[in-house]
């Protein structure tokens, strides 16, 4: 299957796995794509497996309304393969952490997939700062996985995340870690 490429808002070509692009999600268009990823058994942090398509998309709905948050469909080499969600971390974690100016949340899901890609997750993380970085107001991203979520605290921390504690929030325990540009810098550069 691929996508459409006409409102394409940020491309980032891995040497080696090709053309990743990031478009704004479609809540209706991409419902069926999206609802098959979260309820997939791999996407169990999201916490979605019990959603309906209806619950999908009023959860896209939400967020395309929303003034602070954004999600869009990852591509690569123009075939839809993760899902990447873009926040202003004060509101959802404001009470948890000292927020500054310049700090952006995120979350990313890749497409689950029988046959895996090596280095398909490090592209895709790299493609998401990558293009988080490209705005000169965003200072620090912040993320909030599940404690238990190892392989995403693995792959955050190879590009240069450090972990400032563990949250109670509403429906997780969560490992709040937060990466600056320079330590992004520094890491993209090491690898």
């Amino acid at each position: 299957m691929t996508a459409r490429t006409d409102d394409i808002v940020f491309r980032y070509d891995d040497p080696v796995l090709g053309e990743f692009a990031l478009r704004p999600v479609d809540p209706v268009g991409d419902n069926e794509l999206l609802y098959h990823w979260v309820t997939d058994p791999k996407a169990s942090y999201w916490m979605m497996q019990d959603a309906s398509r209806d619950d999908v998309l009023k959860e896209s709905q939400s967020i395309a309304a929303h003034p602070t948050h954004q999600a869009f469909l990852g591509l690569r080499n123009g075939t839809p393969d993760f899902l990447v969600e873009r926040y202003d971390p004060h509101g959802e974690l404001g009470a948890h952490y000292a927020h500054q100016p310049g700090d952006v949340g995120m979350h990313f899901l890749t497409a689950p997939t029988t046959r895996p890609v090596h280095g398909f997750t490090r592209a895709v993380i790299t493609t998401v700062m990558e293009s988080l970085f490209a705005d000169p107001s965003v200072r620090r991203v912040v993320v909030e996985p599940d404690v238990r979520n190892t392989a995403v605290h693995a792959l955050n921390a190879a590009v240069g995340f450090e972990v400032v504690g563990e949250v109670v929030l509403p429906v997780k325990t969560a490992l709040l870690s937060v990466c600056t540009r320079d330590q992004y810098l520094t890491k993209r550069g090491a690898a």
